[in-house]
């Protein structure tokens, strides 16, 4: 990892991506360990508890309410949960695979976005809009060529092979 001198607007995109990808990692660590912030312990994944069944049965609110209240507590769309906060926490905060990592948030950041339509305080837009358009915007800066591994990562033999993983 090289640390040079970085333009401002890189301060800030090196910023974005290690927000988002804190976001993310702290919310499946909470979510597995229940650290007592959105989950209490003896709701926690290890214990048994379902990372989606609170949020999906009782916040989802709107449109699909009814489809997002159904896969509460799926342990498939449990595990594809976290399987997605950390993936792309871990590839947001080390800086690689932003295009992946990228593009999987933003994903995930709709899906949310869907769980409560119309959002409660504005029209369309709401914070996961917003995070959706950030993680769009890791995916084409690739902020994890400064302070990160992206360099690294996009010359290893994996990624020359397959750039779609850059």
């Amino acid at each position: 990892m090289e640390l040079k001198k970085l333009e401002k607007e890189q301060y800030i995109w090196v910023g974005v991506r290690l927000a988002l990808g804190w976001t993310l990692l702290w919310a499946f660590l909470d979510k597995t360990f229940g650290l007592g912030y959105a989950t209490e312990s003896s709701n926690s994944w290890l214990n048994g508890g379902s990372p989606t069944a609170g949020y999906l049965q009782y916040a989802a609110d709107g449109l699909l309410a009814d489809f997002w209240s159904g896969l509460s507590g799926n342990s498939v769309v449990d595990a594809l949960f976290m399987l997605a906060l950390l993936a792309v926490g871990v590839a947001m905060i080390l800086g690689v695979g932003q295009k992946i990592a990228g593009i999987s948030g933003a994903a995930l950041m709709i899906l949310l976005w869907s769980t409560r339509l119309p959002p409660e305080n504005n029209p369309f837009l709401d914070d996961h809009i917003v995070y959706a358009i950030l993680f769009i915007g890791t995916m084409i800066v690739k902020p994890g060529r400064w302070w990160g591994l992206g360099n690294w990562w996009a010359n290893t033999s994996i990624v020359k092979k397959s750039p779609f993983l850059e």
